[in-house]
């Protein structure tokens, strides 16, 4: 795979999964702006990642029956739409239904991926997609203190309008320069959905390394959704400047995933695994000093938690992307999924955690989920 196509699909990848974390440092913000009481903020996050994980199960097994091309850019567009109704929503119904659409559309980061994967020679098909996927987790960093800085000096509708554009721009250039590639299936719709089970019940490395990768993102987005409230309390008394400097310290974590990639090409997979999972609990052992007032404690934290998560999620894609290229689509919807179904949890629970039992219970359940992960790994 030539190297511009490569920076192209890690910078096309970068630009949309940003979509679903721009609202992460800004639910301060937008909830009392629409209307939602703090209880229910974390709706916000919550409802993105469910569409998220509707679309990844809905849209991207598409990518096994229909031209890619086409269905990269259709998706896209409706992603643009939906941070339209965002930016310009006066109350909760239809922030929520705009931040629901987001998450859907944003899916078309997922049908990018495997293209790569089918164009990469398998000897070098780790480092190819751990190369594009430091863009993509790149993107997933940045976007927090990006959307905080224009949040601090425009307000936070801004962050929705600007990223609208910059798809336009980014769907026009994948329309000019994206490969047209039409899969061979035999496949409808239905029963291309319908295979999705048979998929998860008969591939046991992809359920192991879906459930792995759940259990990192869930302490994920627990701690990057909850993180800026702490960081914005009494305890701290951060501003929206301050939390993005703080986001910008775990963007250091991208660069784990051409790790990962590499470590997965040479065969160590498994011990890097198991490094993973417990980086990321050590991280949230460490945390707790951020909650008692050490900030430097905080920031090595989230270094080390979206270090671990982002080369675990390469570990994965290598396992599951060497399983067959007919079926590659599919599995990655089915991988990803589940995977951001945990984030899913992970973001939903973090406000009622932290209001019951301040940032240690927060803390506390971050670390839970990876040691959960480990002791299943253990029967590996």
């Amino acid at each position: 795979m030539p190297g511009w196509m490569v920076f192209l699909f890690a910078c096309a990848c970068g630009l949309m999964v940003a979509n679903l974390y721009y609202s992460q440092p800004l639910i301060g913000l937008i909830a009392p702006e629409i209307g939602l009481s703090d209880s229910a903020a974390s709706l916000i996050v919550t409802l993105t990642q469910i569409g998220y994980c509707a679309g990844l199960i809905l849209l991207v097994p598409l990518g096994d029956l229909v031209e890619n091309r086409k269905l990269v850019i259709f998706t896209i567009c409706g992603a643009i739409l939906a941070l339209f109704i965002a930016m310009l929503a006066q109350n909760a119904t239809w922030f929520l239904m705009g931040s629901l659409l987001v998450g859907i559309g944003t899916v078309a980061v997922q049908m990018l991926i495997p293209i790569a994967a089918h164009i990469s020679p398998e000897e070098t098909r780790g480092r190819t997609v751990g190369n594009i996927m430091s863009g993509l987790l790149l993107g997933i960093m940045l976007s927090r203190p990006i959307s905080s800085l224009i949040a601090h000096s425009f307000g936070w509708r801004p962050v929705f309008g600007i990223s609208a554009c910059l798809l336009v721009l980014l769907a026009v250039i994948l329309w000019l320069l994206l490969p047209i590639r039409k899969p061979n299936s035999h496949h409808h719709y239905f029963s291309l959905i319908a295979s999705l089970w048979p998929l998860l019940r008969d591939t046991p490395i992809l359920r192991r390394r879906a459930i792995y990768q759940a259990c990192l993102f869930a302490s994920f987005t627990l701690f990057w959704t909850i993180s800026p409230v702490l960081l914005a309390s009494p305890m701290y008394s951060l501003t929206q400047l301050g939390i993005a400097l703080f986001a910008l310290a775990g963007a250091a974590g991208a660069l784990a995933a051409p790790i990962g990639g590499w470590l997965a090409d040479h065969g160590h997979t498994k011990v890097a695994t198991a490094g993973s999972l417990l980086t990321v609990a050590g991280a949230f052992l460490l945390s707790q000093f951020g909650g008692m007032g050490s900030l430097p404690a905080l920031v090595l934290a989230g270094i080390l938690l979206d270090l671990g998560v982002q080369c675990n999620v390469v570990l994965g894609q290598r396992a599951i992307y060497s399983l067959g290229a007919d079926i590659r689509s599919r599995l990655n919807a089915l991988y990803m999924a589940i995977f951001f179904a945990g984030g899913a949890i992970g973001s939903g629970i973090a406000s009622l955690a932290y209001v019951t039992g301040g940032w240690s219970l927060v803390a506390w359940i971050g670390f839970a989920f990876p040691i959960g992960a480990f002791i299943y790994y253990m029967t590996e």
